[in-house]
């Protein structure tokens, strides 16, 4: 059986810093016989995926809708899809960074057995790490991503934020931020260290750039205090003194900081002035999970006392800005904590993976709304799988597989 020639794609993108992806993808498929490779990144909104340059003189591909297209289905369905067109096979796999979905890989071949949609999606996880290890050495994958223009807030909030998802197996976190374009306020953080997932989420008063530059200065403390291995009170005392020490009491960000064992699932938390996280569990919202909430941060007000909750596998756990719940339609009605369980519990019902939960549930907020939102809307969620128990319920199956439908 044949198998993508990688080592000859490496040795083409090792030539030079500026690196050609869809030359080192054509050297790849030769074993494959396969042909006209395309990347399509998923640009911040998710809403469309955008294709990275070919090669000179060949036709210009379009960009796809997520919602209505091949290639969107396989971005949200994380598997091969697969057309038959004059004896060939067009096939879209997903584009993968590590366990995050960054965009789908199109590839035509003459033959699409299992064998071959198999070697197809290791080469989406091949282009998707070439893509994010080169991304520090160049703008083009992150210009392609903008589906139009971006604020200077949102350039820098961007800047800060991690990956919107990744997994284990016994954990999955995932977050999403809207206006993708026009965010300044808010922001999330988190980390895999080990058995525990820390994370963070962050609104900063304000609008703009001012506002952004607040919710940096609490990531960038966050940051700090969790790399020191500080305990979640220490690290929200951390967060309040260094926006009290630059703003006098001036501004302040509202939070949660937080922390997942996965061998235990116990969750503690502390929060700053912040709506309470909601427990959903098989596939129901059971609970707000109670708290004794501090002042937001930057008012002088050290941590209160710290949440803490014992997950059971499966337990899902939905973290929200004020932006969420306080969507509005043109007359006024509110989008409201009634709404969004509703929905959280509908779209768990599907089994949609934790990135592909939330880009759904923020696309309902952008159609009740309608208009720009007034208020910056991030959503994370966290998933304690269990110690000893495979991906499921929220991650889909990762076996080989395919949708084919006929050419068209």
């Amino acid at each position: 059986m044949s198998t993508p020639a990688y080592s000859a794609a490496l040795a083409v993108l090792s030539e030079t810093v500026d690196v050609d992806l869809h030359d080192a993808l054509e050297v790849a498929l030769v074993p494959l016989r396969g042909r006209d490779p395309v990347a399509y990144l998923v640009d911040f909104g998710h809403r469309w995926l955008i294709p990275l340059p070919v090669a000179k003189g060949a036709m210009v591909p379009v960009d796809e809708d997520i919602a209505t297209t091949m290639a969107g289905r396989a971005f949200i369905e994380r598997q091969p899809v697969v057309a038959e067109r004059d004896g060939e096979f067009r096939v879209w796999v997903p584009l993968l960074e590590g366990t995050r979905r960054s965009g789908v890989l199109a590839v035509t071949v003459p033959e699409a057995d299992l064998e071959t949609l198999a070697d197809l999606e290791m080469l989406g996880v091949f282009a998707g790490m070439t893509l994010a290890a080169t991304a520090p050495f160049s703008d083009v994958a992150h210009l392609r991503r903008r589906g139009r223009t971006m604020s200077l807030a949102a350039t820098m909030q961007w800047g800060l934020m991690p990956p919107l998802s990744a997994s284990t197996s016994r954990a999955v976190i995932a977050g999403v931020l809207e206006p993708a374009y026009d965010i300044g306020g808010d922001g999330f953080d988190y980390a895999i260290n080990g058995d525990d997932v820390d994370f963070a989420v962050l609104d900063g008063m304000g609008h703009g750039v001012a506002s952004s530059m607040l919710t940096g200065l609490a990531i960038g403390a966050y940051r700090h205090a969790r790399r020191e291995h500080a305990s979640i009170p220490v690290i929200h005392a951390a967060i309040e003194a260094a926006i009290d020490g630059q703003y006098r009491g001036e501004a302040f960000a509202t939070g949660i900081v937080g922390r997942l064992s996965t061998t235990t699932g116990e969750l503690e938390w502390s929060c700053a002035g912040h709506p309470p996280p909601l427990l959903l569990r098989d596939r129901k919202v059971v609970a707000e999970l109670d708290y004794e909430p501090a002042l937001p941060f930057g008012l002088g007000d050290p941590p209160g006392a710290m949440g803490r909750h014992s997950l059971e596998p499966g337990d899902t756990v939905l973290l929200y800005t004020d932006g969420v719940v306080e969507a509005r339609t043109p007359d006024g009605a509110e989008f409201g904590l009634e709404r969004l369980r509703d929905l959280l519990e509908r779209e768990s019902a599907s089994g949609r993976e934790g990135e592909e939960l939330l880009r759904r549930l923020v696309r309902a907020v952008l159609d009740y709304q309608v208009s720009e939102l007034r208020d910056d809307a991030t959503l994370m969620l966290l998933q304690w799988v269990g110690p000893d128990l495979l991906l499921n319920s929220i991650v889909p199956d990762q076996r080989p597989s395919a949708m084919s439908e006929p050419a068209g």
